[in-house]
């Protein structure tokens, strides 16, 4: 009769054991309550992440707002000549302008760029509206008052994004909101204003308490009124620059005439006026002489920018 070890029936004995912790692993995991207990505190831990990240932000967001207030109360307190001729290494300018980007995110006039109709674009236009877009950065980075910046309806996946990749160097690193979502799921309705060549309504000046969305849109074709359609589609008010208040039309050759202006171009305008206070400056420096418009001898009139 063979004899049975002890080794083996202790090796029997662990199996048995690992079994049966294995069967009492698997009814846990079919029991609903304790899958219930699992996702309740998954949930809890999720939303104790995202409190901490928003704790973080809004500290941050003081922080840069304290540092803002005590730099321009130094810079009250400079002598003149050292306020008209600062001299700034590269490294400390690109940092001053980053800093001012950071609290535009805060603080300044919020500008989106609807970008929803960049699927119905050539690879030509999707080009020209990378390109337009750097440009539009780069002014944003220059100016003493940055707007809050936001690129939305950009899908990772789409070929504007993959454009603004190969062209504009360090887009990952700009200063600006990307998101896939529409200015719809971003913003309360009642703020939005879409301008628009053909709008009725006229923009008389710039309020920080609206978004003032521009139509992310290159089209050679020259198909009239798509802006206003895309206005009308979003179900949002819509307004035009005052192009025809403050310029007139200019005698050319080709009798050309356009207040259609790329979306950079747009941009500059109310940069420069929400710099300045004049429409008269901001068309002046941001209308093209090509699309055949003047600023009218006379137009004076220069509302002010609205907190």
């Amino acid at each position: 009769m063979a004899r049975i070890s002890s080794d083996a029936c202790e090796n029997d004995e662990s199996d048995v054991n690992g079994a049966s912790e294995m069967m009492d692993l698997l009814q846990m995991d079919f029991d609903p309550e304790a899958v219930k207990e699992r996702e309740e505190t998954l949930l809890s831990r999720n939303a104790l992440r995202k409190q901490q990240r928003w704790e973080k932000c809004l500290a941050a967001k003081k922080s840069r707002r304290k540092e803002e207030k005590h730099r321009r109360k130094l810079q009250r307190h400079q002598p003149p000549d050292a306020m008209e001729s600062p001299h700034f290494t590269k490294r400390v300018t690109k940092a001053m302008a980053k800093e001012r980007l950071a609290e535009a995110q805060s603080t300044g006039v919020q500008v989106c760029v609807d970008l929803g109709m960049a699927d119905c674009m050539s690879d030509k236009e999707v080009s020209r509206l990378a390109g337009q877009l750097r440009r539009l950065y780069g002014s944003n980075r220059k100016a003493t008052r940055p707007f809050h910046l936001i690129l939305s309806d950009l899908r990772k996946d789409s070929r504007l994004y993959r454009e603004c990749l190969r062209m504009n160097d360090g887009f990952m690193d700009y200063v600006m909101e990307v998101t896939d979502q529409s200015c719809l799921d971003l913003f309360p309705l009642q703020t939005l204003v879409y301008l628009s060549p053909d709008a009725e309504e006229v923009l008389e000046t710039v309020n920080h308490d609206k978004v003032y969305v521009l139509g992310g849109l290159v089209d050679e074709s020259i198909q009239e009124k798509l802006s206003l359609s895309r206005a009308g589609e979003l179900g949002v008010a819509s307004a035009r620059l005052p192009i025809d208040e403050y310029m007139v039309k200019k005698n050319n050759s080709k009798n050309f005439h356009s207040k259609v202006l790329a979306v950079n171009q747009v941009f500059d305008i109310l940069l420069t006026f929400c710099e300045s206070g004049s429409w008269t400056r901001a068309l002046q420096a941001g209308v093209p002489l090509g699309k055949g418009y003047i600023v009218a001898p006379g137009a004076l009139r220069t509302p002010d920018v609205t907190d």
